[in-house]
């Protein structure tokens, strides 16, 4: 009977480490999608419009992981979640990936058994006012009442702004993203702190955008990053190369206009990069055209940045460190070979 017990613990054992060493991969292919979380209410990242119809820098490189695995981009489920809510749905699988502006941080990378992939933008903490509060940095918002997501690196970084400067603030917290650019809009806060980029994009949807700005200090880094769980390397590897190919068509120059050209290309690093010569998509588990269809159907880096959240924009952002680093920036793909 002893050794009866003892088998039937090996086998549940052995069972229960199969199913968590299934490969996420053969699940989003049976299930015909990847299920994304998404912010949901950003505009320029994560947003639906009234027909349901997603866009955004964060939904585009979905979109790019979808054309990698499905040749569509368009096999993608979105879930809306909240600072507060994200990372406990991918930990518990209702989502295969998050693509949240989700800052990468050590704790983050092992207490919550995250591991997260390239970034796709790099950002910073600032503060975004209205113009007739008369302040014109950071430094002179002392006694100020402060909206600020719970959950969030942005809590913290506000607190350590505000105590190292000699500071005091009265943090109003509201969990949803929409709601706290409601209350700041309201004027229940005196200023609203978030990345610069969730500034610009709350800033762009204001009733009057003129009517605010964002103030000139950047108080963080912020290397913004899609998220996959611990455990399954192969995921994250494709999850990672599909932001990679991205960057590495814009550094090769090509674009979703040119590329069926430039499977013409007699340039090898060109060849291997759109699967003319093959091995890359064998590698990640891909077909050897993943990269030439994310290329084709999203774009390259600099076509989503410019077409999400670029000067011709309503949030007028610079490339800034989102250049590649040809142009003095941090974009940097590693060779595709």
């Amino acid at each position: 009977m002893k050794l009866l017990k003892i088998l039937v613990v090996c086998a549940t054992f052995i069972t229960v480490s199969s199913w968590a060493m299934a490969s996420t991969l053969e699940d989003v292919k049976a299930q015909g999608f990847v299920k994304v979380g998404v912010n949901g209410s950003l505009f320029g990242f994560g947003k639906a419009d009234d027909k349901g119809v997603w866009a955004g820098l964060d939904v585009d490189c979905a979109k790019a992981l979808s054309a990698a695995i499905f040749g569509s981009p368009d096999k993608l489920k979105f879930t809306p979640l909240t600072a507060k809510t994200r990372f406990t749905a991918l930990q518990s699988g209702e989502i295969d990936v998050l693509f949240r502006n989700a800052t990468q941080t050590l704790s983050r990378d092992t207490d919550l058994g995250l591991d997260f992939a390239q970034v796709n933008y790099y950002d910073g903490q600032g503060f975004l006012i209205p113009k007739k509060l008369g302040v014109k940095s950071a430094k002179e918002l002392d006694g100020a009442t402060v909206c600020v997501l719970p959950g969030t690196t942005t809590e913290q970084n506000a607190a350590d702004y505000f105590r190292a400067n000699g500071m005091k603030m009265s943090p109003v917290v509201i969990e949803n993203t929409a709601e706290l650019a409601k209350a700041f809009f309201a004027g229940r806060c005196d200023c609203l702190t978030s990345d610069a980029s969730q500034l610009a994009g709350t800033r762009a949807v204001a009733p009057n955008p003129a009517d605010y700005m964002i103030l000139p200090e950047i108080i963080s880094k912020e290397p913004l990053a899609p998220a996959v769980r611990h455990g399954d390397n192969q995921w994250k590897d494709i999850v990672n190369y599909s932001v990679l190919a991205m960057i590495e068509a814009e550094e090769l120059g090509i674009t979703s206009k040119n590329v069926d050209e430039m499977l013409k290309s007699e340039n090898p690093v060109v060849q291997r990069f759109l699967g003319v010569t093959e091995g890359n998509g064998k590698a990640l588990g891909l077909d050897e055209k993943f990269a030439y269809n994310i290329v084709k159907m999203v774009g390259n880096y600099s076509e989503v940045f410019e077409r999400n959240v670029g000067v011709n924009t309503q949030l007028g952002i610079e490339r800034g460190l989102n250049a590649l680093w040809t142009n003095g920036g941090l974009m940097y793909s590693p060779p595709f070979k």
